[in-house]
This record gives C-alpha cells, structure tokens and sequence, in this order.
C-alpha cells in the first residue's frame, strides 16, 4: 500500500491546488519540505517532460517507499517565440518577482492584438511509483496575455493568462473552477487514474 504521496516542490501556493486535485485518493499528498528534504536538482532538460521527470527521478532516489510525482509547468507566449517556456520560474532571474515578469511580457506585447497575443499554460506530470514504474501526463490550457494584469487568486502568470471565453484572467477565477481547467489540473486527472489502479492493486495485494 503507498504510504504517501511526495510532490517534488517546495511552492505551497502549487501544493493547495495539488491537494485539492487529489483530494479523492485518501493518501496524504506531502511537500519536499514537509517530508525534510531540499535535494539540489539539476533541471537540464529541453522540455516540460524532461524536467518532470528529472525531479521526480531525483526524488524517488531519496524516499523509495513513496510514490513521488513532479511537474515541471510554464507559460508559453507565441510572439515571444514560445518564452519562457521551461524557463518560467527562472526567467528575467530566479529571484525576479512576478509582477515583473509580467509587466515585461505585457511591455513586449505592445501594440498586438486578439490572436497575436495567444498563449498557452502547459504542465508536464511525471510519477515514479515505489517499484520504479514511471509514468506522464501533460495538461494545457490555451488563452491570450492581457493588456493589465487582473485578479487576486492564483500565483504566478496567472494575472495575465486571459481567457477570451470567459472575460477573465486565470487569477480571477474561483480555486475551484480554475483546478477544473488549468493545466495542472488536467494533468493531473489524466494521470489520477494510474495512482488509483496503483493505489487498488498494492491494496489488494497485501
């Protein structure tokens, strides 16, 4: 039977959301801090899924006994080539606050319009279970940059990633409507199913 759940991150604004997505699997989900460990990792990779996986590799190593599950998560904005991609948390500078970030992607913008503003949340999900099997998701959400950024819930590039759809910035949606349909979210209910059979067949086995 899996013990735990450790997701390989110390944001605790991404463990409230976590938590709330896997509520339903009746395993305590726990943080790299609340289990005690701050491994340096080495994210290297090209892509969301080579980074994913990278983390969660590398934490698998530390606590073998647990189901570990990593993400590694950005905003991609067409006209800015795809940036920041894989380099969202460390772009313009790991210590760089988010309100710059996003007054310089809104700057960049300048001048464009509807469609050439599009962008997407994309997140990468990478799960090693006890016995070394591995498995991915990966969720997306597509939207556009808006002109200001607006709301008060959510982190991150949140207050930017507008939703024509629905008038709204990401940061402006209720918790719970925006687990439905961010990226994480969706990562994350694609991969549940997996943890569920796992969670079912170790069970049924002991």
């Amino acid at each position: 039977m899996i013990k735990d759940i450790v997701f390989a991150t110390a944001n605790e604004h991404k463990m409230i959301e976590i938590r709330e997505i896997l509520a339903d699997l009746g395993v305590p989900v726990r943080s790299m801090k609340e289990v005690g460990i701050d491994p340096v990792i080495n994210e290297n990779g090209e892509t969301f899924e080579e980074n994913a996986i990278i983390k969660a590799r590398a934490v698998h190593e530390l606590l073998p006994e647990s189901l570990i599950l990593a993400d590694d998560s950005g905003l991609e904005v067409d006209a800015l080539g795809k940036e920041p991609g894989v380099y969202s948390s460390r772009w313009l500078g790991e210590d760089t606050s988010y309100d710059v970030k996003n007054a310089e992607i809104i700057r960049r913008l300048e001048g464009l319009r509807g469609s050439e503003r599009s962008a997407r949340f994309r997140c990468a999900i990478a799960a090693v279970f006890p016995d070394g099997t591995e498995a991915m998701a990966d969720g997306r959400i597509e939207g556009e940059i808006g002109f200001e950024q607006a709301g008060a819930n959510g982190f991150g590039y949140d207050p930017i990633f507008y939703l024509p759809s629905r008038g709204v910035t990401t940061a402006q949606l209720p918790p719970e409507e925006k687990n439905k349909i961010s990226h994480r979210g969706r990562a994350l209910e694609e991969i549940k199913p997996l943890i569920m059979r796992w969670i079912s067949e170790t069970a049924a086995g002991m």
